[in-house]
């Protein structure tokens, strides 16, 4: 379908959507006030923070843990209470699924996670999984059968590496499965440990196009919604990341009996690599980020002038092309510093992941019903990973942003009103409506 085409269908099912009626083939009537019940994804919010829930108002829900295993049961439960038909494939991933009309359609998918970072919040991840159940528990309730079938999923081990969705598009190998999780365990252990099956993980690879589209709504994890006080960000695409590490080499000696002149300090050689760095990021227009995370010099001592000192380099932006040219630029200064501090510095690959545009028709589904639940949007890029960076690679893919009050998350302290967790479910209901309308060929 071209993009007139499309644009007349979507603003025609909106607009039937905002008139009280889209005929169904089952003679199920949409009403314009069909909206999830808050109440309960609320409390279901409140019950999954039990699981792992610590003295300071956060939780532990790590991947593989036994609380994960115990939130992971949990949730399939509601599930089932919602009427999905849940299963879990080989990879660990928690999929309900609920039949369409036309068995032939491939199915639109929905979910997030409910794993966390260690002393994490209680809303990334399961605002996301939690309003996907409660949007199929809606449709049921209201009899209301799509066309295409409907797959809820909770992917497993988002924080650790986006793992559940990876093995979806075959990027789970055997020198991933032997790292070792925040759990303790392996990989390849706490898959096994959830449910899944190492014998047949390659069978949950799906071709591009087994998934009509797909769509996650999640936490911000940013301040910008809350500081503009707005309800529903359209999310232009999930950005891409590059992190090294870098090790700068000088030479140890006596700190009291070198003289200043005669000092290969790697660690003053780092200090000013750094700033550097910050210098290189903000002088160029746009909304990239950069980040020096973690640095260790050695030997360490006191007296000791560092003969070596390693950090992290980490560069993150929408645009890939970005990306590298800062990086770039950051090199050819990095090498500047070194020889003026008689210091060198080296590079190795720790991680890299390439962006993730969303598809336009899905941007515009969202942005249309937002809009037609009298909710205000703006367009802005997500700057952390998400199971969807993975399935846009599969399907259409598309994310929806609620705020995160002050911005904070991977805290206790991550907190979305109430009131906001039920906008951004009921623009899911009515984004899967829509898409379910939308002949994707």
């Amino acid at each position: 379908m071209n993009r007139r085409r499309f644009t007349r269908h979507l603003a025609a099912t909106v607009g039937a959507l905002s008139l009280g009626r889209v005929g169904r083939s089952d003679g199920a009537l949409v009403a314009s006030t069909l909206r999830v019940d808050g109440d309960r994804i609320n409390r279901h919010l409140a019950e999954l923070a039990e699981f792992g829930k610590n003295s300071y108002g956060g939780v532990s829900r790590v991947a593989y843990s036994e609380f994960d295993k115990q939130g992971r049961a949990w949730a399939m439960g509601v599930m089932r209470e919602a009427g999905l038909t849940v299963s879990i494939d080989p990879a660990g991933n928690i999929f309900g699924r609920r039949a369409g009309s036309s068995p032939s359609l491939e199915p639109i998918m929905f979910g997030s996670h409910i794993d966390s970072v260690p002393s994490g919040g209680n809303y990334d991840g399961d605002v996301g999984s939690l309003s996907a159940i409660e949007v199929a528990r809606t449709l049921g309730l209201n009899k209301l059968v799509t066309k295409h079938p409907l797959e809820v999923v909770i992917f497993q081990n988002e924080e650790g590496g986006t793992v559940g969705s990876r093995a979806l598009i075959g990027e789970v190998h055997a020198a991933d499965l032997a790292v070792v999780s925040s759990s303790g365990k392996t990989i390849g252990d706490g898959i096994t440990f959830v449910g899944g099956d190492l014998a047949t993980l390659a069978t949950v690879k799906r071709a591009p196009g087994a998934v009509a589209a797909y769509v996650e709504l999640h936490i911000e994890q940013g301040g910008n919604l809350d500081r503009e006080k707005l309800d529903i960000g359209v999310v232009e695409g999930i950005v891409g990341i590059g992190q090294w590490e870098v090790t700068a080499e000088g030479m140890a000696n006596h700190a009291g009996t070198t003289a200043m002149s005669d000092r290969r300090d790697s660690l003053l050689a780092t200090a000013r690599y750094i700033d550097m760095a910050n210098r290189v990021i903000t002088s160029t227009p746009g909304r990239q980020v950069g980040t020096v995370g973690r640095v260790q010099a050695f030997p360490g001592a006191p007296n000791v002038i560092p003969g070596k000192v390693v950090f992290t380099l980490e560069i993150r932006d929408l645009d890939q092309a970005k990306v590298d040219n800062l990086y770039a630029k950051v090199k050819v200064e990095g090498d500047a510093i070194g020889r003026a501090t008689g210091c060198t510095f080296s590079y190795t690959s720790l991680h890299h992941s390439r962006p993730a545009v969303c598809d336009a028709r899905v941007k515009q589904v969202i942005e249309t019903t937002a809009r037609g639940l009298n909710l205000t949007t703006k367009h802005l890029p997500s700057g952390a990973g998400h199971d969807a960076q993975h399935m846009a690679r599969l399907c259409p893919s598309g994310m929806i942003f609620v705020p995160s009050v002050g911005g904070i998350s991977h805290a206790p302290k991550e907190f979305t009103t109430p009131q906001d967790v039920v906008n951004g479910a009921n623009v899911l209901l009515h984004t899967i409506l829509a898409l379910d309308d939308t002949a994707w060929s």
